[in-house]
């Protein structure tokens, strides 16, 4: 999870070694662990069965920023577009912010600040469409 920075992915790809952030619940929205939990190997195996890990658990990992195709400019695209997308009264001031055991290193709040921790719990990474598009692709 090293980088020369030291700031976090919030919406990586599970592997081991990453982050788990928390898990997506049935209404859509993420549940955070207060806890930082590294994903062993373990994990990995028994959350690749079934559906897409990314569509039921959320990963950190370290930002590669340009090595990544969300990078946009000098800035993380996803963050900027979930909350282009975003309704006002969601990114409230008074929300209070989700727990979240990666805020001092995020790449989104570095960013984007209070906003984008209020956004995150509704962000679902899910990469098997990316992955089958990438597939046929080759």
């Amino acid at each position: 999870m090293n980088n020369r920075t030291g700031i976090l992915c919030p919406s990586a790809r599970m592997k081991e070694g990453g982050t788990l952030l928390g898990i997506v619940m049935p209404n859509g929205r993420v549940a955070f662990s207060p806890d930082r939990i590294e994903v062993n190997r373990e994990f990995v195996v028994n959350a690749n069965e079934g559906r897409s890990p990314e569509k039921r658990f959320r990963f950190a990992d370290a930002c590669v920023r340009t090595a990544c195709k969300q990078w946009a400019g000098s800035r993380c695209g996803v963050i900027d577009e979930v909350l282009n997308d975003m309704p006002a009264d969601a990114l409230r001031a008074g929300a209070q912010l989700p727990h979240c055991s990666i805020r001092s290193q995020c790449r989104w709040y570095e960013q984007a600040g209070a906003e984008a921790c209020r956004a995150c719990p509704l962000v679902i990474t899910d990469c098997r469409m990316e992955e089958a598009t990438e597939l046929a692709a080759t």
